[in-house]
């Protein structure tokens, strides 16, 4: 099966032209079209950091008698043919045929912030359009009653001191929370998150959760607890509509 790369959207700029159809209600067909079956990233979040591209899978099932091209799933805010789409590259796949004009799809869309401008404002939630094309002019476009958020990456960073440590001495736990800018490209300061202070003993499969702990406007985290036991120390951040969680990596610390 092959792949195509249909068409690149691109941020600000006029790559694309949309033919303007009215969106219809969540499974119905317009113009002898509809489509069923439409995931996007399994249901998951999109969180995507300030360089690397992110590959999102989705997939689709077109049902049509119409002849056809460049058929896809996209994320929208407003309408589902005239409202503001979230600017992406699509890769889709050849037709599956499964019955006499049935076709299963799948698609891949990539975001990568360090060649699409990006904004702030763009985290959170969107909905889910399909759309096609057909030979000879016009199209179909229809809302498929989904809603994916899409959320800015975070980081976590962990020091705990000192090490080693006298048993029934004071552990100061710290770290920072950040969090990706999409217009600066950097990654920044964020500011009152509750984040989780977790420790795992040494030869313990996991982790359990200690306090939690609110960042300072600055992002940082300050903490302190007695030391009991050799083990490992980090935080954790569980996110929100419009920054995705992070978890630091471990600080292990002696206790004598």
């Amino acid at each position: 099966m092959g792949k195509q790369v249909w068409r690149v959207l691109v941020a600000g700029g006029a790559a694309a032209v949309f033919t303007a159809v009215a969106a219809v209600p969540a499974g119905a067909a317009e113009g002898g079209v509809s489509f069923t079956r439409v995931q996007v990233n399994g249901g998951k979040p999109i969180v995507i950091g300030v360089s690397n591209e992110v590959a999102v899978p989705a997939s689709f099932r077109m049902t049509t008698t119409r002849q056809w091209k460049w058929p896809a799933v996209y994320l929208y805010r407003g309408g589902a043919g005239m409202g503001e789409r979230l600017w992406h590259a699509i890769e889709t796949s050849d037709c599956v045929q499964v019955g006499p004009g049935v076709c299963d799809f799948d698609e891949t869309m990539s975001f990568d912030p360090s060649v699409w401008e990006m904004h702030n404002s763009e985290a959170g939630a969107w909905k889910v359009g399909a759309e096609v094309y057909f030979k000879g002019g016009g199209g179909d476009t229809d809302d498929e009653g989904l809603t994916v958020h899409v959320k800015r990456n975070s980081r976590l960073t962990v020091n705990a001191s000192p090490e080693p440590v006298a048993k029934g001495a004071t552990i100061t736990v710290t770290g920072k929370v950040t969090r990706a800018d999409w217009q600066t490209r950097k990654y920044v300061s964020y500011g009152g998150r509750k984040v989780s202070l977790q420790f795992k003993p040494a030869g313990a499969a996991s982790y359990t959760t200690v306090k939690k702990v609110y960042a300072n406007a600055s992002g940082a985290l300050r903490t302190t607890v007695k030391a009991s036991t050799t083990g490992t120390w980090r935080w954790v951040y569980y996110g929100n509509t419009t920054t995705g969680p992070s978890t630091s990596s471990g600080d292990n610390v002696v206790v004598k």
